[in-house]
């Protein structure tokens, strides 16, 4: 084992051999470490975690003649490649964007499409908050990626049509880039950036699906719960006003038409796929009838609690209802898709 004076001096002869290989590189080699350098140490002082992130649904946009690489993370998050919307945008890595990493990493970082100078004006406080913290993630091939977040896209394209408003702010490069984020930024007038890259990426099957899962896990309960009064007697006693029925409670027996009403009034506007749910864990044993109450099925802190929102609703219009017509209208008018009526008022006139 050495002695600590002959690893000193072997650390004193590492030292003064790298200072005379240092003096003998070309000075763009040495500026060509110093940016590795910075990179590494800005890659450090960024990795909190988040490069555990990985790109589950890779994909590519276009848009006019855009190409842009995009993914949807496992989190759920959006992104484009940061390193694929600077080649889109046609941006180079220039010396001030180096020179940025290297100064102040953390907090003065911005890639390469907005690092410019001369742009510095016109990006807002709260678009270089976000972009200062780039999201890290892995691509399928295991490789470290820099993600912007979709959602930032609109603006950063914003960015570029303020500058270019300037007489004289944006060289002739940069005009081109200009141009390229208007094309871009008329694509997403079309459709959203989110409805683009699920597209892309194929997330938008798995969506959902996945989405539909943490709706029935919501909404849905794993056990029945006990029975109790959910609907108020004023639901009924306004539903046989407005069908002119005879209403005289306590009834025994409510016409069969009830529970197809309430299945169109209440239980189908629970978000879509709650009531299929429903149906299928309450299923129709005997004679049109459930063994349960579909409500028995629903969770008590949001299920049911949605429930008797829907319900409130529902009464509210038909107490402001003079007869079934009017409140066929406003039901629609309340509820029912755009241009789609209501599958109870089919063949009703109104």
């Amino acid at each position: 084992m050495a002695s600590a004076k002959q690893q000193a001096l072997w650390n004193n002869s590492a030292s003064k051999g790298g200072k005379i290989r240092a003096e003998r590189l070309s000075p763009e080699k040495r500026a060509d470490i110093a940016k590795k350098a910075a990179i590494t140490r800005w890659r450090g002082s960024q990795d909190n975690g988040s490069n555990n992130l990985i790109a589950s649904f890779p994909g590519t946009l276009f848009i006019n003649d855009l190409v842009l690489p995009c993914a949807v993370l496992d989190n759920g998050v959006r992104v484009l490649s940061e390193t694929g919307m600077t080649k889109a945008l046609g941006s180079t890595r220039g010396g001030a964007h180096w020179k940025r990493l290297h100064e102040n990493p953390s907090r003065d970082y911005l890639p390469v499409f907005l690092s410019a100078n001369n742009l510095e004006p016109f990006v807002s406080p709260s678009l270089h908050a976000a972009l200062s913290n780039p999201i890290l993630y892995k691509t399928k091939s295991g490789a470290i990626a820099y993600g912007v977040l979709a959602t930032l896209v609109p603006e950063i394209c914003e960015t570029w049509l303020k500058a270019r408003k300037v007489r004289g702010v944006l060289n002739a490069a940069q005009e081109e880039i200009a141009d390229k984020a208007e094309r871009l930024l008329g694509g997403l007038a079309r459709v959203g950036i989110i409805a683009l890259i699920d597209a892309a990426t194929g997330y938008e099957q798995y969506r959902d699906r996945y989405e539909l899962n943490k709706i029935l896990q919501a909404y849905v309960s794993k056990q029945l719960l006990p029975w109790e009064q959910r609907f108020p007697e004023d639901y009924y006693k306004e539903l046989f006003r407005l069908r002119g029925w005879s209403y005289s409670p306590p009834q025994p027996k409510r016409p069969r038409i009830i529970s197809q009403l309430t299945s169109e009034l209440v239980y189908q506007k629970l978000p879509e796929g709650v009531y299929a749910e429903l149906k299928s864990r309450n299923p129709i044993i005997k004679d049109g009838r459930r063994a349960h109450k579909n409500f028995q099925f629903l969770t008590e802190n949001v299920g049911n609690p949605h429930l008797e929102k829907q319900l409130t609703a529902v009464i509210t219009l038909m107490k402001a209802s003079p007869n079934w017509g009017t409140f066929k209208r406003l039901f629609n008018r309340a509820f029912a898709k755009e241009g789609v009526q209501s599958e109870m008022f089919e063949g009703e006139d109104l």
